[in-house]
């Protein structure tokens, strides 16, 4: 076999301006751009991209490891402004449940890669590490219980060329959470030219109404360089799928005349002035130098629902004996004790409205309760702001003499802060009594991340077919999680909670001053990435990662990659790597108090430090590493107009962190703690809190297959994309819980599918996506039944649903598209919950909203385009 000559200096020039291009400088930018516009006028063009890989960028056809590609055009074909949605229509291993009541989930919902929790995926802009939300999924849905991962839906889709996923465990190249994979979302980056959008949509049921601008503009920098500015501002409505809960149904038909029309809503939150800017900028500095340096700043309000507060039952607000009498209140004990008003006929059944008023306003002036505020009941409201800020800078070139000549360098440094400032409405801190506000501004939680990275790339003579391409770097970074406490009233222990009003804003209680605080950890990386074509056919790489923590030390990870090309079309490939995901720092030192149901009833819950002693008296210890082990193999071809990659993986993960279950104190815990000296014990009722508890072993497949042709006189391709995921829990304690174990193997669909159809003319085109979602586990109201009690969930069915979208193109400037998701408004599973006796639909929902195609069915949408 013929070997290169590695000292052949135009092949290094290449192979140096190839390497380079991992932050692409405008003048290389504008060449690209139009040598693609030229390429597709004879065939499809080769999708490159820079993720997983520290050589030159590689076609996804010639890398070791799977990697899909979405193009910015692709991303505009959908209805869809969350960036979540955008790409789970694309890659069906990649999973996103609506949440429509889950606390903090409500803010930033987590998604899933391969089955795994929303942080074991890295999130990378520009091939650089992005900083996690500081939203933390207390009610993660099982899966995501105390995830905290990025906020990807702070990026629009018009700012970005493409969006790379990396389907394979990489933490020996990147560092933490990269145990499911990595998506690398790659900015714009031309110095001329732009677009405007106008999108307005609705679902058809007539809510979620969405109006959205969005604009591109690229600039020169100088005669050597370019910005590139995007931005996007919108607002959606909230969405309804509910019908009236049966208690508050009951109490209308009754004669209660402040019943609201629906009183739990089961939706999409109202998401108001969603502004996002994002701003890509590089400049050439001569003799193989350039800066880069890119940003965002992005802010949104978030309005969701809560679960309804039942006016004759609600603990520490309307009754603490179940509903058998109204809770009140004493102003003046000295005035004498307040009469006794019940809420139970003979029989057992609820007093109609009207008695229960009278007996209420007969009331002693010394005397109060809720019931006089809130006849109906209440539903608290719960949103919050949150605001995303980042900034990343560096430079990168090629050292050009002495010790270090013809080494390339990239120096970069990065800070990312995301704040999360919630609110609650229409609600009370009950042991206030009737001087409670019913707003509350509970605190807020802020994630700043600091990144700095020395990365350097060596092409090595070494007698083989190609130079021995060494990376190596280091990497510091710095993690801070700060809580500020909220207003007095959230948290304030009132005067009448010795008469058994509950504490704090309901719902939501406020962060305390001594809850409040910041929590931060330093580490350092050192690692090399060895990549060498041994022959024509064969490709080998080699990657090493130590990392060093502050607190609980040290890990040291590796990766092991293979191609080998059989013909010129065939190939397979395979991977081994170890990887880790270390524990956040709000997942080691958050606390917070929810409520949560548990066998279908409203319960205030408690979530610790795990090394709070009370944690640790039922089981907490100090927060380990999750650690990772991967296998994959597949095989490629590519002949042609076809392309197809099938992927077998596993990815075994050992000591997975997650939010406990929710654990009852009993009489011999608080006596334990009171005698180690904790205070306030009798008030905590359950407990749960983040813990290294269980082992899990998820594997699949992957097929994904592309074609493009001349058809019907126009220009045509074909995507099919394939999922098979399963994942079983291999070890767990009752710590984790039956329920959690059911939700983690269960609640997503072992199999989806994508398939699509782009029919392309001169005046206009076509795109049509078929989407098939497997059979999955449909859980209500988180709850999950026991062998000895049943809960709600139920094996719900599969569903297919189909998208369009047409676009007539007026002028080379102005494009006109209507199109649908879910265009025949399929339904989603509906709730059927009266196998376990309990009337269907108890809390007001009409589906499961563990549906993997969301509830709120078809979504019609008109967009209008002007590019310039």
């Amino acid at each position: 076999m013929k070997i290169h000559n590695n000292y052949n200096p135009v092949a290094r020039s290449v192979k140096f301006a190839l390497a380079a291009s991992l932050c692409i400088s405008a003048s290389v930018a504008v060449a690209q751009e139009q040598q693609t516009a030229d390429a597709t006028k004879e065939k499809a063009v080769e999708k490159i991209a820079v993720v997983g890989s520290r050589s030159a960028p590689r076609s996804i056809g010639d890398s070791p490891v799977p990697i899909d590609i979405i193009g910015g055009e692709e991303l505009s074909k959908n209805g869809s402004t969350d960036m979540l949605n955008l790409i789970t229509t694309t890659v069906p291993s990649l999973n996103v449940h609506s949440n429509p009541i889950s606390d903090a989930a409500t803010l930033v919902r987590p998604m899933n890669l391969r089955g795994l929790s929303a942080d074991s995926t890295l999130i990378l802009t520009n091939g650089k590490r992005r900083h996690k939300s500081s939203v933390i999924a207390f009610l993660g849905g099982g899966i995501n219980d105390g995830a905290q991962g990025a906020d990807v839906s702070v990026i629009p889709g018009i700012a970005l060329k493409q969006v790379e996923i990396l389907r394979d465990g990489a933490a020996a190249q990147y560092g933490s959470d990269a145990i499911a994979g990595v998506i690398n979302f790659v900015l714009k980056n031309a110095d001329q030219g732009g677009s405007f959008e106008v999108k307005h949509g609705e679902y058809y049921e007539g809510d979620g109404t969405s109006t959205e601008f969005a604009g591109n503009i690229g600039m020169p920098l100088t005669d050597n360089g370019f910005v590139n500015a995007s931005f996007q501002y919108k607002n959606v409505d909230p969405t309804s799928r509910s019908e009236q809960r049966p208690d508050a149904q009951a109490f209308a038909d009754g004669g209660n005349p402040n019943i609201a029309p629906i009183a739990q809503v089961w939706g999409s939150p109202e998401i108001s002035d969603d502004l996002t800017i994002f701003i890509n900028s590089g400049l050439d500095l001569g003799n193989g130098r350039e800066a880069y340096l890119f940003g965002n700043y992005s802010e949104r309000d978030v309005t969701g629902g809560f679960y309804y507060r039942n006016p004759y039952n609600r603990g520490g607000v309307f009754s603490n004996d179940g509903g058998e009498t109204l809770l009140i209140g004493n102003t003046d004990l000295a005035a004498g004790a307040c009469p006794t008003i019940g809420l139970k006929d003979g029989s057992g059944s609820n007093l109609p409205f009207d008695a229960v008023n009278s007996a209420v306003g007969a009331l002693p002036s010394n005397c109060f309760t809720f019931f006089s505020m809130f006849p109906g009941g209440f539903t608290p409201t719960f949103g919050g702001n949150v605001t995303d800020t980042s900034i990343t800078a560096g430079t990168k070139g090629a050292f050009k003499s002495g010790m270090l000549e013809d080494i390339l360098y990239d120096f970069s440094g990065s800070v990312g802060r995301n704040e999360s400032s919630y609110m609650m409405t229409n609600t009370i801190n009950a042991s206030l009594g009737l001087d409670s506000p019913t707003e509350f501004n509970p605190g807020k939680y802020i994630q700043l991340e600091k990144n700095f990275t020395a990365d350097f790339v060596k092409f090595v003579p070494a007698g083989l077919y190609e130079d021995l391409t060494v990376a190596f770097g280091a990497q510091w970074t710095e993690e801070t999680f700060e809580v500020v406490a909220g207003d007095s009233a959230s948290f304030e222990v009132g005067q009448f909670v010795d008469q058994g009003f509950s504490i704090g804003s309901n719902g939501f209680p406020g962060f305390k001053p001594e809850d409040a605080g910041v929590s931060s950890r330093r580490n350092y990386a050192f690692y090399t990435d060895i990549e060498a074509e041994m022959t024509e056919a064969l490709l080998m790489g080699f990657a090493l990662r130590f990392e060093d923590y502050d607190t609980f030390g040290s890990t040291l990870n590796y990766k092991l990659t293979a191609q080998y090309r059989l013909t010129d079309d065939w190939a397979v490939r395979g991977s081994h790597s170890t990887g880790f995901r270390a524990p956040t720092v709000g997942q080691a030192n958050v606390s917070n108090v929810q409520t949560n149901l548990e066998s279908g009833l409203l319960v205030d819950s408690a979530l610790l430090p795990p090394t709070n002693p009370v944690s640790i008296e039922l089981g907490g210890s100090e927060l380990q590493p999750e650690e990772s082990t991967s296998f994959a193999a597949g095989v490629v071809y590519s002949g042609g107009d076809i392309f197809m990659t099938l992927d077998y993986y596993r990815i075994d993960v050992d000591d997975r962190i997650s939010q406990s279950s929710k654990i009852n104190l009993t009489d011999a815990n608080r006596e334990a703690l009171k005698a180690a000296g904790v205070k306030n014990v009798d008030s905590i009722q359950q407990v749960s809190f983040f813990t290294n508890d269980f082992d899990t072993k998820t594997q699949g497949i992957d097929f994904v297959a592309s074609y493009s042709t001349y058809l019907l006189e126009g220009r045509s391709s074909f995507n099919f994309a394939y999922n098979w995921n399963d994942t079983s829990v291999k070890s767990a304690t009752a710590i984790t819980g039956l329920d959690k174990v059911s939700r983690l193997e269960n609640d997503l669909p072992n199999h989806r599918a994508t398939l699509t159809w782009n029919q392309s003319y001169d005046d206009w085109s076509v795109f049509v996506r078929t989407n098939y979602f497997g059979e999955y586990q449909g859980v209500h109201v988180d709850w999950v039944g026991t062998p000895s009690e049943p809960g709600t969930e139920v094996n719900a069915k599969a569903k297919v649903t189909f998208d369009a979208e047409f676009s007539y193109f007026i002028n080379d400037e102005f494009v006109v598209s209507l199109g649908a998701q879910n265009i025949f408004d399929t339904k989603p599973e509906r709730l059927n919950l009266s196998a376990v006796g309990e009337p269907n639909n108890a809390f007001g929902g009409k589906y499961y909203e563990t549906s993997p195609m969301g509830i709120n069915g078809g979504y019609y949408y008109l967009k209008g385009t002007y590019k310039f």
